[in-house]
């Protein structure tokens, strides 16, 4: 608990995962003892409205926002005595400890102990006071957005999915039907297998280090898909890291190029396809600075604002905010007309986003088409996407939501990650 409060209690600059990892790698976490760093920060930030209302309720002076180590050490407290299965005394005892461990916060230990029970002993309480997830879980800004763009009943049903948490999908490169039947796995209608078992280490499970699958939520699965990449096409991956879509058009015999200017990330990515036995041509480069060239088919998975991954990803919620979506979206647009200067005539464009903000998804699209005559929209058909037709909108792009594809129909955990995805084509 201590690194996830020191995490917490900083202005990170990383994703919750990456920061995690160096902080297990610093404090020299066990396997046991990260994996419950992992839980206490991803439920602290899936519960943040929660959490925050509940401590400022019980707290005369409000929140301690100035006092960043006070305030996560009550955040993440307060989270497992509402959210876990620790037992509460250990929960405040921890806390309380931790507490006189800080020269800076020695004197507010009797607070943290006055909160903590409390918060055991109104349990129930707040819990009931809580049903609406779009309230008290989600931010005000983005709950305006999603009420505004897709309406009071979706946009609640984005937050339960928020804190349902995501399953865990895997993308194999043949046999389905086997590997599900090995992994103990269901096989959605869009192709991806999601696993009903996650207890297990990831890295242990059958063809893992032999490479027959990897890890890709069934939503991110689809763009490479929507692609058709054929054997030998010429195709670039703009932004390709950590490397799933840059893997699937590998495995279907395209020559891939992988572009990313995060060296680090394409290492990861080289060393994924390693372990799958895949070739790609990797480049590290700025997009942007790409001399044109006439590819087959382009894919641009670009940087945005993430809202759409909040289910695995519940920092991204509360660590980004509407300036992130105004700057990010210069950028897209920006990448989108590089893109089209790589794509030969008659050649095919597929640009696609993990968010569900419209400006950074169907608004460049509308303004890409716009600016560029030479370019088409190519409809996506529900065939493509397992008959799944409310997956895609009626200018016949990708639209996935969080809420999408019920679990309850497949006999596993529902939803989707969040995507936007419009496949183009150059006129020839």
């Amino acid at each position: 608990m201590a690194a996830v409060a020191d995490l917490l209690g900083q202005n990170r600059a990383l994703a919750l995962e990456d920061a995690l990892a160096q902080a297990g790698r610093v404090a020299g976490l066990d396997p046991a003892d990260a994996a419950l760093a992992r839980a206490i920060a991803t439920v602290t930030f899936r519960r943040m409205g929660l959490l925050r209302r509940a401590l400022a309720e019980r707290m005369a002076k409000g929140l301690p926002e100035d006092q960043p180590r006070l305030f996560a050490l009550l955040l993440t407290g307060a989270a497992q005595i509402l959210d876990l299965s620790v037992p509460d005394h250990a929960a405040v005892d921890l806390a309380v400890r931790l507490a006189k461990l800080d020269p800076r916060n020695q004197h507010q230990a009797g607070l943290v102990n006055a909160v903590l029970r409390r918060i055991v002993r109104e349990r129930d309480a707040i819990l009931a006071g809580a049903a609406d997830p779009l309230d008290h879980n989600t931010p005000d800004w983005l709950a305006a957005r999603w009420r505004a763009t897709y309406g009071e009943a979706r946009a609640a049903g984005i937050a339960r999915a928020h804190l349902a948490g995501a399953a865990v999908d895997i993308t194999v490169r043949a046999d389905a039907e086997g590997w599900a039947e090995r992994l103990g796995a269901v096989i959605l209608p869009t192709g991806s297998l999601r696993l009903t078992d996650t207890r297990g280490a990831i890295a242990e499970l059958p063809g893992y280090g032999e490479g027959a699958w990897w890890v890709q939520d069934a939503a991110a699965a689809l763009p490479a898909r929507l692609l058709g990449a054929q054997a030998g096409e010429r195709i670039a991956d703009l932004c390709a890291a950590p490397g799933g879509k840059t893997a699937q058009l590998a495995a279907a015999g395209a020559q891939v190029t992988a572009v990313d200017r995060s060296a680090p990330r394409l290492e990861r990515l080289r060393e994924n396809l390693a372990r799958l036995g895949l070739q790609a041509e990797i480049r590290v480069a700025d997009a942007l600075a790409l001399e044109p060239e006439e590819n087959d088919a382009v894919l641009l998975d670009a940087p945005c604002s993430a809202t759409g991954t909040i289910r695995r990803h519940p920092d991204v919620a509360w660590t980004k905010n509407a300036d992130d979506v105004a700057r990010l979206t210069g950028l897209q647009a920006r990448l989108l007309d590089k893109a089209a200067t790589l794509v030969r005539p008659g050649g095919r464009l597929l640009y696609c986003t993990c968010s569900l903000e419209p400006e950074e998804g169907e608004g460049q699209v509308s303004a890409f088409l716009a600016r560029n005559g030479d370019y088409e929209r190519v409809g996506i058909e529900a065939a493509e996407v397992g008959g799944l037709s409310e997956l895609i909108d009626a200018q016949g792009d990708l639209r996935t939501l969080p809420c999408h594809l019920d679990g309850a129909a497949l006999g596993t955990r529902g939803g989707l990650d969040g995507f936007f995805a419009s496949r183009l084509r150059r006129k020839g």
